[in-house]
């Protein structure tokens, strides 16, 4: 079963990967699988053709499958989650981050959706029903409900105290959110500050308000733009009325750009951002027919134009040189128009008409 793969790892584990595939050797890959980051996994389930992909899939540990489903593109991540029963994927969901389950369960039916669910514990549910509460490329989508809060009257000494008890903290966490008794946020105490401020001084003399929160409802790509601008690490998110629901961290601000980028790329050929390479042909021309069709028609169009002026064609026959030339002129500077309008609607250079 050779199979030469290619890989962002290093060219002996590459060569090893190789040698073990074109043998046959599963007690070898899966050890050197499960030892590689779950991106590189990921990476190398897409480079996969669909029979060698779910060989790999059965070698991934049960406890990296969660992991690596995250760092899938969703046609792939469908193509697995199509192939798991409830118990799977109520063990896939344990340990992971809120907003993390909530991307994989939106790709599920609702009643299977429902059923992983009722396996959680009655917090857990809350926090994932809390981010499903909201479409999936808003603030409130990609928010995790996993933050450390503070009230503002304490003081530093007994914050230390607070995080001392804590086993450990959330992932990127630069900064502890300060709320009101009615959980509403009014500011944000800094790792940096808390570690370096007098252990009697009040959490309320040393926060800081300089961060405005962010609206549940926001759209992912003007979160995406406010974390450029600002260089945001993580950032509240609140409801209507202010009250605290959680943070967007910039692992998920990137994911964002990258899939918007993705996105604008894809689309000026007519394509899916998600597109598998190895997606099954009829399925492929289903999605493709329609942008193909429509450049036929024009073509069709453009076609009888130039019928018109047959007659002009035939007595000055280097016009019939200069058309090939004039429509390539044409594309690329379309093609180039096209880019600059795109990149100043990623920007926010350019908005829709109101």
């Amino acid at each position: 079963m050779a199979q030469q793969l290619q890989l962002s790892i290093g060219e002996a584990e590459l060569k090893k990967l190789n040698d073990a595939l074109e043998h046959g050797v599963s007690s070898e890959l899966r050890t050197m699988l499960n030892t590689l980051p779950p991106a590189d996994t990921a990476h190398l389930l897409e480079s996969s053709p669909p029979k060698l992909r779910s060989l790999l899939w059965r070698l991934v540990d049960r406890e990296q499958e969660g992991d690596v489903l995250q760092e899938l593109s969703e046609e792939v991540r469908q193509f697995f989650l199509d192939q798991m029963n409830i118990a799977e994927l109520k063990a896939i969901t344990e340990g992971q981050d809120v907003d993390d389950i909530a991307d994989l369960l939106q790709q599920l039916p609702g009643t299977i959706t429902r059923q992983v669910l009722d396996s959680m514990n009655t917090q857990d549910r809350q926090r994932v029903e809390a981010v499903l509460a909201y479409p999936e490329d808003s603030a409130g989508g990609l928010m995790n409900t996993d933050t450390i809060t503070v009230r503002p009257n304490n003081t530093v000494d007994v914050v230390l105290r607070y995080l001392r008890r804590h086993e450990d903290i959330p992932d990127t966490t630069d900064s502890l959110l300060v709320v009101n008794r009615r959980d509403e946020y009014i500011g944000r105490l800094p790792l940096t500050l808390l570690l370096t401020t007098d252990p009697c001084a009040t959490v309320r003399e040393v926060m800081l308000t300089d961060l405005d929160p962010i609206p549940a409802d926001m759209e992912d790509t003007q979160v995406a733009q406010l974390f450029e601008r600002q260089d945001l690490i993580s950032a509240p998110v609140v409801n209507e009325n202010g009250k605290l629901l959680g943070r967007i961290t910039i692992d998920d601000v990137v994911d964002v750009i990258r899939e918007e980028a993705e996105h604008s790329m894809m689309s000026m050929a007519g394509l899916d951002d998600d597109e598998d390479t190895f997606a099954p042909a009829l399925r492929t021309a289903r999605r493709r027919a329609v942008w193909l069709g429509f450049n036929l028609i024009t073509a069709f169009i453009a076609a009888s134009v130039i019928g018109l002026f047959q007659e002009t064609i035939d007595k000055v026959v280097a016009l019939a040189v200069l058309m090939p030339i004039v429509a390539g002129m044409g594309g690329n500077a379309g093609s180039q128009a096209l880019t600059l309008v795109i990149r100043g609607m990623a920007l926010g250079q350019i908005s829709k008409p109101t």
